[in-house]
């Protein structure tokens, strides 16, 4: 596969000979049935080694319950699992390969995804530290090397589950019926806050995320610069909770929706500027 053989991703699967219009909603269907049966198994699995009554205690918290180490473990789990409900409901439905959901330039590609990670991540770290600087800390320390491992290897993927449904099978789903990118990219961001448990401005702060990363998504063929982008933010938030120097809230404040807004308005601007020069999103997978 060439540059030029490249398709534009948002509107990919009308490429596809088998695809429909209606398959897509069968996909999600299934999708979300097999998901649901996932996450019961992780409530199930978790009750029996920690207790019922912890779990519903998590079950009936906000955003509030990342703040501890079981919500993160289990809020992680209960999103990575979207990953291989997808990937079993494309099987079944067999409207187009699952790699297709992560770019069209054949497939997901790892050196993307790690190239476009390192400055978003430590943007995130400077921004939130000074932040921290500013207005205190607000967490309780609670750090170990377990909890860092698990950390970094449940939130790449929960962040990774995250943007195969909405950038990519949701995203892509409203452009083959439309043909039009940015309504695709807008409809998917509308869902993306949708499905947030924040108040009202933290619902809007979602959105303009969710544009952020359609946004990345559409430009860059791919969900990986997106991916990067959604990790950085996941990652850093993790990392500081786990020290103690921020926390997890349902509700956003007013100053704290400005400040991140225009923060990742900047660096999304910033990402595509650096990949643009450097041709990151022209690359493709080694095993295309």
């Amino acid at each position: 596969m060439t540059e030029k053989e490249i398709n534009e991703f948002v509107t990919f699967p009308k490429t596809f000979e088998k695809y429909k219009w209606y398959k897509p909603i069968l996909v999600f269907i299934i999708g979300l049935i097999i998901n649901a049966i996932l996450i019961v198994s992780i409530y199930f699995i978790f009750s029996i080694v920690y207790g019922e009554h912890l779990i519903d205690g998590f079950l009936n918290g906000g955003y509030e319950t990342l703040n501890n180490e079981l919500g993160t473990i289990i809020s992680n789990l209960s999103v990575i699992t979207m990953i291989p409900a997808v990937y079993i409901a494309t099987k079944i439905v067999k409207d187009r390969p699952f790699s297709s959901y992560a770019s069209s330039r054949g497939g997901w590609n790892f050196k993307l995804y790690f190239k476009a990670f390192i400055i978003p991540f430590i943007l995130f770290l400077v921004f939130e530290l000074v932040e921290t600087a500013i207005t205190g800390q607000t967490g309780t320390y609670h750090f170990s090397i377990p909890f860092l491992i698990i950390c970094l290897i449940l939130v790449p993927l929960q962040c990774i589950a995250e943007e195969y449904v909405y950038r990519g099978l949701i995203m892509q789903t409203f452009g083959s019926w439309f043909s039009i990118p940015i309504l695709a990219v807008i409809l998917q961001s509308v869902i993306f806050a949708l499905s947030h448990g924040y108040n009202s401005l933290g619902n809007v702060e979602i959105f303009i995320s969710g544009l952020i990363m359609g946004f990345l998504a559409w430009k860059t063929n791919g969900i990986e610069v997106s991916s990067a982008f959604h990790t950085a933010n996941n990652l850093s938030l993790s990392l500081l909770i786990m020290f103690g120097l921020q926390s997890a809230q349902t509700n956003v404040t007013l100053p704290d929706f400005i400040e991140v807004t225009i923060f990742e308005i900047i660096l999304c601007l910033i990402m595509y500027y650096v990949g643009k020069k450097t041709d990151w999103f022209g690359e493709i997978p080694e095993n295309s």
